[in-house]
């Protein structure tokens, strides 16, 4: 049965605005048990349904809901029972259920169901016997129709034949009406005869199309009659007429006439309905029996039928009459009396709900209108009367009512929409529905501060948990969308989290100090507060509450000069001090603010005639000159006191002896004080300038016996070796020339080793002696041999490079602890050699060419003192190794810079 639940559906897919269509269909044979998957539109429409919770599909319309449903959350298209086509629909050719669905209120689905028809029915007759009374005076090729079979089954599983028992007298010939139905006519082949046979039964059959065929039979009586020599004739055989659908009762539709030419009663003819027409036919139309006028009997309705076939049969009242048939075909002719039918899906008690966040082109219902009239009277246009943002989206079979701009709640919630249909026909027709449009409510408020920054001012020393000030907030949304709950965010005030200053209600906003406040600590502080409501996810505000801590008097003014020993200061003048003279300087501190750490002094007992204080700057001088008579002792009640309200005030006792010991020197004593301070610090600068002086001249000395003894030195680090560049410029600091108190020789080495944690070039008298440290194995020396030692040299001086690893040669030089290329070819010239400042023999030595040097300078060696001679020594040295440089490096276009002797 598999390809009877085989879908065959066609996808079209088109956008209009915002909103698609798409049309599925899906065919299901007939009879198929409740439960039966007909189609999975989800599938078929490429969505996804996996994990799918909410609906995803929403039913618009359904022609058959007792048949057919679909699943909102997985899409499958079931049968609800099982499905009789020929109980729905009846011999139409066609058998649809059209469903309409939502999906995502973006899409509308159009779907249509086919109900394939199965051979399930037997054609069948009115009667089991059929009673027929032929004249024997009938010729050959009489035709005398016979009821129809009915099957219940459509199309090719209707009656499709007829046919009858063998017979030599009679035959069948099968003929088809408009609607395409077929019937049978009884054909008398040969002459009958009464007196031979009077009777005979036959067996009547019809057969349907199916595989196999079904048939049904009835019972043929005919029975010969005497005869009536004339039968009524027609004077057409068929009939074809017009009525109007809303024709009244009674109004003719035709008259027919049959004659018969016999007389008297054998001539005349009597009209009736053919035994096989419908009785629905019957109740539309009536038959005048005598006159043959067909007229209206009951109300016709073009939209139940449009074309009625009537067989009418004209009989005389002779014996045996032989009755003649003709057919009527009745044509109704449509008026535009029918008003459009507007049909709104998605309303529910005229009231149609859609979200404020619905975008543009959100589908919230869908209209079907209809018109029974046909052609320009069932043509129906539609608008929407209503104010934007709404409007109608026409398809082919209905209409879609999209949001068509932005919606929203908070400034109306409700709009009253009217669909106007209006037919074509002339006058024309209309109708309208009226429905409303509620918005419903989508968190997309926050709530909303009264204002930005509150501010509220609280006096210190307040009481824990008293109330400062209440927030509010609106949030213009519905339920719990509109729901505001406060509370503090998190901040840090003077390094403690917020919590520990104040808390809020998160009801009502109202905010609370949980300590009591203190102006000299924290004199103001901010916080945020947020408001947040219900919604999901929930949406916040903050607005910022600033509270000032005001200032009350509450410290008193506490006196910190002169020092105080339990209240009390002792202090001594000179006897002979002028008037003004300046005892003390009365200091006090209030840490309170503005007014109330504002101070004043006063002397509120005591020597008031000796002393006075200043009010505002606290100074106690003698208010006149003390007389050699007068007291040694003299005692003063000050008062410092602020001015807050209430003030506060404290006292001290300043207790005043006369000295005679002391003069009106010392009372400079502080000048004295500073000025030896300043010697102190002068005497220290001194002394550490002259100890700088004193390193930096042993410094200096230092490194003038190391030059005298190292003519250069060249700083070379192992781990920073770079191979140079051939043409780059060599320093005179990359060499470092160490002369040995030994023996002389024709050679001097230059020792170079990697292990040294600094490794130097060494200018060395023996090749065995190495420095300290370093192996023979890495030790490189630079071989400067004499000119009567070379076998071929000319009149050069050759340096070779040897090795105790290897016998290769090697390069020439090493310049800062790299070797100069082996492509380089380093001589000195013998004019260099031979010059008159730098003369050098080839039997020459170190320290024959250090004594020429000094010989040129004009200084003999035995005349020079030790630091002399070091001095010169050094010279030479730096003078030597920039001209032998500059000459071996010539064919380079090296250059070794100036640098000084000072290097």
């Amino acid at each position: 049965m598999g390809w009877l639940l085989a879908p065959l559906f066609a996808l079209l897919l088109w956008a209009r605005a915002a909103a698609a269509v798409v049309n599925l269909k899906y065919s299901i044979v007939e009879e198929e048990r409740a439960g039966t998957v007909i189609g999975n539109i989800a599938k078929d429409a490429g969505l996804s349904t996996w994990e799918q919770t909410v609906p995803l599909f929403r039913v618009l319309s359904n022609s058959a809901p007792h048949l057919v449903e679909i699943n909102p959350l997985t899409g499958l298209l079931v049968t609800k029972q099982k499905i009789d086509r020929d109980l729905l629909c009846r011999q139409s050719a066609k058998c649809l259920i059209s469903l309409e669905e939502m999906v995502n209120s973006m899409e509308i689905y159009v779907i249509k169901v086919e109900i394939v028809d199965l051979n399930d029915n037997s054609p069948s007759f009115p009667a089991e016997r059929i009673d027929l009374e032929i004249s024997e005076t009938a010729s050959p090729g009489t035709r005398i129709p016979l009821e129809s079979a009915y099957d219940p089954d459509a199309g090719q599983y209707g009656v499709q034949s007829y046919r009858l028992s063998p017979s030599e007298l009679f035959a069948l010939e099968i003929k088809s009406r408009g609607d395409g139905s077929r019937f049978a006519e009884l054909v008398v082949e040969k002459p009958l005869d009464r007196e031979r046979q009077s009777r005979y039964s036959l067996q009547l059959s019809a057969v349907d199309g199916g595989e196999p065929p079904r048939v049904g039979s009835t019972q043929l009586n005919i029975r010969v009659i005497d005869s009536n020599d004339n039968y009524p004739r027609f004077e057409r055989a068929a009939y074809t007429v017009s009525v109007l659908e809303n024709a009244p009762l009674g109004s003719l539709v035709t008259e027919l006439k049959a004659s018969d030419p016999d007389e008297g009663s054998n001539g005349q003819v009597v009209y009736s309905f053919n035994s096989y027409v419908p009785e629905r036919t019957r109740q539309l139309f009536a038959l005048e029996p005598r006159t043959g006028a067909l007229t209206v009997r009951g109300d016709i309705d073009y939209e139940e039928g449009t074309v009625y076939e009537i067989d009418v049969q004209a009989k005389d009242l002779g014996p045996n009459s032989i009755p003649a048939h003709c057919k009527v075909t009745v044509h109704v002719v449509d008026v535009n009396d029918n008003v459009p039918v507007i049909s709104l899906f998605s309303v529910n008690s005229g009231t149609v709900e859609v979200s404020e966040a619905a975008p543009p082109g959100y589908v919230i219902g869908l209209v079907r209108v209809s018109d029974r009239d046909s052609g320009p009277n069932g043509r129906v246009r539609c608008q929407l009367l209503g104010e934007p943002p709404f409007r109608l989206q026409e398809y082919e079979s209905f209409y879609t009512v999209l949001v068509d701009g932005r919606l929203d709640r908070e400034r109306r919630d409700l709009y009253n929409l009217t669909v106007l249909a209006k037919d074509g026909g002339s006058p024309s027709l209309q109708s309208s529905r009226s429905f409303g449009v509620r918005v419903s409510d989508e968190n997309d408020n926050p709530p909303v501060f009264a204002q930005p920054v509150y501010q509220v001012m609280v006096q210190e020393n307040n009481t824990p948990g008293s109330h400062l000030l209440s927030v509010s907030a609106r949030d213009p949304d519905l339920g719990s969308n509109g729901t505001v709950s406060y509370q503090v965010a998190p901040s840090q005030v003077k390094d403690m989290p917020v919590f520990t200053y104040v808390s809020i209600n998160p009801t009502s906003g109202d905010v609370y100090a949980l300590r009591s406040f203190n102006h000299e600590q924290t004199r103001s502080f901010e916080f945020q507060v947020l408001a947040r409501d219900g919604g999901a996810p929930p949406l916040q505000s903050n607005a910022t509450v600033r509270v000032l801590v005001l200032d009350v008097n509450d410290n008193v003014p506490l006196i910190s000069a002169p020092p105080l020993v339990n209240g009390t200061a002792e202090l001594y003048i000179p006897r002979g001090v002028p008037a003004g003279y300046l005892v003390t300087v009365l200091r006090a501190d209030d840490y309170d603010d503005g007014d109330n750490g504002r101070l004043s002094y006063e002397i509120a007992e005591g020597a008031r005639g000796h002393f006075h204080v200043g009010a505002a700057n606290g100074e106690i001088r003698t208010s006149r000159r003390f007389a050699e008579g007068a007291d040694t002792t003299y005692e003063l009640v000050v008062v410092a006191q602020d001015h807050g309200k209430p003030a506060l005030s404290s006292t001290a006792l300043i207790v005043v002896y006369l000295s005679p010991a002391l003069d009106a020197q010392e009372s400079g004593g502080s000048l004295n004080l500073s000025l030896i301070f300043i010697i102190a610090l002068g005497s220290i600068a001194a002394i550490l300038f002259v100890t700088m002086i004193f390193v930096a001249v042993k410094c200096k000395r230092d490194n003038k016996e190391i030059r005298t003894y190292n003519c250069r030195v060249a700083e070379y680090s192992y781990g920073q070796q770079k191979k140079p560049k051939k043409k780059g410029k060599i320093s005179k600091n990359d060499i470092r020339l160490v002369p040995r108190d030994m023996e002389e020789t024709d050679k001097m080495n230059v020792v170079s080793c990697s292990s040294l944690t600094s490794s130097l070039n060494y200018f060395d008298y023996h090749q065995q002696t190495l420095p300290l440290g370093c192996r023979r194995s890495e030790a490189t020396f630079l071989n400067v041999e004499n000119q009567n030692s070379r076998n071929s040299a000319g009149n050069h001086v050759y340096h070779t490079f040897t090795s105790t690893q290897s016998s290769q040669q090697q390069p020439d030089l090493i310049i800062n602890g790299m070797p100069l290329p082996e492509s380089e070819n380093y001589s000195i010239e013998s004019s260099y050699v031979n010059s008159r400042q730098h003369l050098i023999k080839s039997s020459s030595t170190f320290k024959d060419l250090e004594r020429n040097s000094l010989k040129d300078s004009g200084h003999e060696e035995s005349d020079q003192t030790d630091s002399e001679h070091d001095a010169h020594r050094g010279l030479y040295c730096d003078t030597a190794i920039n001209e032998v440089l500059n000459t071996t490096l010539n064919s380079t276009g090296s250059q070794v810079p100036d640098q000084g002797h000072n290097q």
